[in-house]
């Protein structure tokens, strides 16, 4: 039995009780872009892409809560510019996020390069390139629940 326990790879890691929230907006900005990457991948194939999410509903005869799958709709981040452009945008809860100063769009140039960008606009978020402008934009977002 031992055996084959020595062909795998052990360590003495332990498991984190909670996540810093530098990492929780990080994950969450991260599957948002996985939504729009399927979204433009979709689009890409002549697709429509719907995804599902469980909605809690009250039965109108029995009265008990049911949970049933509901399309949900996404808005992209993606659009064409006056110059026919493909200009991508990258939104933290209804924020846009500001990614150099006075910059809120990347211009992706053809409508085919979008995949590609968001691939890599996924990749710098997963190295925390953006993590600045994340907390940036969630303080804007806070800061509009104060008032």
């Amino acid at each position: 039995m031992t055996a084959i326990l020595n062909t795998l790879k052990l360590t003495a890691a332990r498991k984190t009780r909670a996540l810093p929230t530098v990492v929780k907006r990080r994950n969450k900005l991260l599957i948002k872009l996985g939504e729009q990457r399927m979204l433009a991948d979709a689009q890409a194939q002549g697709l429509h892409y719907t995804p599902t999410r469980y909605r809690s509903f009250k039965d109108a005869d029995t009265g008990a809560r049911i949970a049933k799958q509901v399309p949900v709709r996404i808005k992209p981040w993606f659009w064409i510019g006056e110059k026919g452009e493909c200009l991508l945008a990258i939104n933290y809860g209804s924020k846009q996020i500001e990614l150099q100063k006075g910059k809120t769009a990347i211009d992706v140039g053809a409508v085919e390069n979008l995949c590609t960008v968001l691939d890599t606009v996924i990749d710098a978020v997963r190295n925390g390139e953006l993590d600045t402008q994340i907390e940036s934009a969630s303080a804007k977002l806070r800061d509009g629940f104060k008032k």
